[in-house]
């Protein structure tokens, strides 16, 4: 080969390695480009018209993977050498796919199982869920691989998608919002029922939190906006239950601690007293006097 043909072919690889450098930063910016619109103008849109956001931020997340998986296939079409190597690469694809579909079983599970969730929407981004026995809090982020849900003490917790199939899931925020908190708690054996039952329905009713549910029957039938049932008896307390609703999960846990704290107080002025566990210990030998 002559120098001239040599630095022929040289000139033609550099033009070939900065096709392919264009190609990547052309679908890299346009990858940022792509999140940035639906980042900024599809999210504001969805808040604007109250729809779900979910599918516009997966959409996002995986967009970069498109993108650069087009890029890539542009890159090995237009370049001789590498279309070549492509086509070598299609003529082992049996082998090539066991090897590849085995190292990445999990990643595609997860990409479908993610698929899956937006189809299907268990939840949405914002959801206060519960997830199996072990994970509560917002949903923040749904992506091809995972979902992030932010906890109640500010913590991030990643979890796979396909674990996220496979487990029951309880969505606070699914259709309504609204949610009844159970005040539960035991008064002695003793204590005027039907006075404790009003202290407490007196305290529901102060709290800003505490809503009225009542259906146009409950009404109908003079149901108290706060009702409050005899659960049971014990060896020690009459169980008591009161119903209070709230309009979202945040105001609901704010409604029980503070009333939990309020019918307390409440009880001890009125000389409601609450049950307490008692032991009686008996000797069945007389103690040896010193």
């Amino acid at each position: 080969m002559t120098i001239f043909g040599l630095m022929e072919s040289m000139d033609k690889q550099w033009e070939q390695f900065a096709f392919a450098i264009i190609v990547l930063v052309v679908a890299f910016l346009l990858g940022r480009v792509v999140r940035f619109v639906v980042g900024r103008f599809f999210k504001a849109a969805a808040r604007k018209l109250k729809v779900d956001p979910t599918r516009y931020n997966f959409f996002k997340n995986a967009s970069d993977f498109i993108i650069l998986l087009i890029a890539i296939v542009i890159i090995f079409r237009s370049i001789p050498s590498l279309r070549l190597l492509g086509n070598t690469l299609l003529t082992g694809a049996g082998i090539l796919a066991a090897i590849v579909g085995f190292a990445s079983q999990q990643a595609f599970s997860n990409i479908i199982s993610g698929i899956f969730l937006v189809i299907f929407k268990p939840f949405s981004v914002g959801d206060r869920v519960k997830i199996g026995q072990l994970y509560n809090g917002d949903v923040e982020d749904i992506t091809l691989r995972h979902v992030i849900i932010k906890d109640f003490e500010n913590k991030r917790i990643v979890i796979p998608n396909t674990v996220i199939s496979n487990e029951v899931i309880v969505n606070s925020s699914i259709t309504d919002e609204k949610i009844c908190v159970f005040i539960e708690l035991g008064i002695s054996l003793e204590a005027d029922i039907d006075k404790a039952q009003t202290i407490i329905q007196q305290e529901a009713l102060k709290h800003p939190n505490c809503v009225d549910n009542r259906s146009a029957s409950e009404l109908a039938k003079g149901e108290h906006q706060v009702m409050v049932r005899v659960m049971g008896f014990s060896e020690l307390a009459t169980q008591l239950r009161a119903y209070a609703w709230a309009n979202n999960p945040n105001e609901g846990f704010d409604l029980k601690c503070d009333l939990l704290k309020a019918i307390k107080q409440r009880f001890d002025q009125e000389g409601i007293e609450m049950a307490v566990p008692l032991r009686m210990i008996t000797y069945k030998n007389k103690p040896m006097e010193s």
